[in-house]
């Protein structure tokens, strides 16, 4: 009778210690199964939403004016990449008066050592529309030219998304609006971006026919 006992006593508490631990072990099971199941999911997901290709267009520089930027050098899209954002426009001839103006106003360092900002960086034809003495006055005065050129700079790094309606500020305190949507976007409602989303080393420029002009 007492071995009957001890023996019962014996599978009871064997019972005791193994139940717990098979337990344990099916809930390890199902929360791996249940990980493994998610990250699965996950990883189809990611791949049902993957573009078929590693770019889109929207990940890579757009517009008419483009075509006409160098297939390779300095003032590639390539080799514009690997440099500030005032050291890459002066590589453009496109860009050359800009870069003049941002010379006499003293902003080459300023531009340069900015990190993640966006330009807004008018071709040498927007410049040309502005008459020959308002844009001379513009060149000789330091303080005005100064405000002008902030203004076409965004202290952040804007996707062409962002640009289909939006309102941002600039450098010289003051606000820009953009829209448009497709690669055809409008800056202030009147500056028409020409050739976008051109990387460099510290900015994303958006190439511009019209200089844009703060409100006085």
């Amino acid at each position: 009778m007492k071995v009957t006992h001890a023996r019962r006593a014996a599978v009871a508490l064997s019972a005791a210690v193994i139940l717990p631990l098979a337990l344990t072990a099916c809930s390890s099971d199902s929360k791996d199964s249940a990980s493994g199941s998610s990250a699965t999911s996950a990883k189809a997901s990611e791949a049902a939403s993957a573009p078929a290709d590693d770019t889109t267009p929207m990940d890579k520089p757009f517009g008419p004016a483009c075509s006409t930027v160098p297939k390779d050098g300095a003032g590639s899209f390539d080799g514009m990449a690997k440099d500030p954002v005032a050291t890459a426009a002066s590589n453009n001839p496109a860009l050359s008066t800009l870069v003049t103006a941002v010379k006499k106003a003293g902003l080459v360092d300023t531009l340069n050592n900015a990190q993640n900002i966006t330009v807004f960086a008018p071709t040498n034809d927007a410049f040309a529309k502005v008459p020959k003495a308002d844009l001379d006055k513009l060149l000789a005065d330091k303080a005005a030219l100064t405000k002008v050129l902030t203004y076409h700079v965004v202290g952040q790094r804007l996707t062409p998304k962002q640009l289909e309606k939006g309102s941002f500020d600039t450098l010289a305190k003051s606000e820009l609006t953009t829209s448009g949507s497709d690669m055809a976007y409008t800056v202030n409602d009147s500056s028409k971006v020409v050739c976008g989303n051109v990387q460099t080393a510290n900015a994303t420029v958006y190439i511009v026919d019209t200089v844009l002009m703060p409100a006085q």
